[in-house]
């Protein structure tokens, strides 16, 4: 379990990321047209998994512009933006924002990839929602780096991020 903050308010996350050098687990997420994305979709790249409680939150909505700024610039590496936002709204929220460098995936179904990766909030006004989180894998399937954001207000450090790739 994990302690973070939300407004400065201690709450807790189900687990702890998994860590630099470990094997990175597999999901099944919903992409927009709700047909199933999983880690093996991805693979011999470079995968950034930006992870955060809700796209119709400003830092969530910023995590996922700056992402998608920085991978114009990227070769061999998907990032991939990942909440329980239902597929739809994440599909209307980058066709209004222009994004066309991410992913959106949504774990809306059950929420097992949020259990499985140790981000679910289990308490707390957000309680079922990811917390704000980094997680970058390597082509071999490794993690290169976790980042969990310690108060969800706050946003992803990207150039250590970027710089694990």
């Amino acid at each position: 379990m994990s302690t973070i903050t939300l407004g400065g308010n201690a709450i807790h996350t189900n687990g702890s990321l998994p860590q630099k050098g470990e094997t990175a687990k597999d999901f099944a997420l919903a992409k927009d047209d709700l047909s199933t994305a999983s880690l093996s979709d991805y693979k011999g790249k470079n995968i950034v998994l930006n992870i955060f409680p809700s796209v119709d939150t400003s830092t969530c909505a910023t995590s996922v512009r700056v992402f998608n700024q920085k991978a114009a610039g990227l070769s061999d590496t998907v990032i991939l933006c990942i909440s329980r936002d239902l597929p739809f709204a994440q599909k209307r929220f980058c066709g209004a924002e222009g994004i066309e460098n991410v992913y959106c995936l949504s774990d809306f179904k059950d929420g097992k990839f949020g259990k499985d990766y140790g981000l679910e909030m289990t308490d707390g006004k957000l309680a079922g929602l990811h917390s704000r989180a980094v997680i970058v894998i390597d082509k071999n399937g490794t993690i290169a780096y976790s980042e969990q954001v310690p108060e969800i207000a706050d946003e992803p450090n990207y150039e250590a991020a970027l710089a694990a790739i």
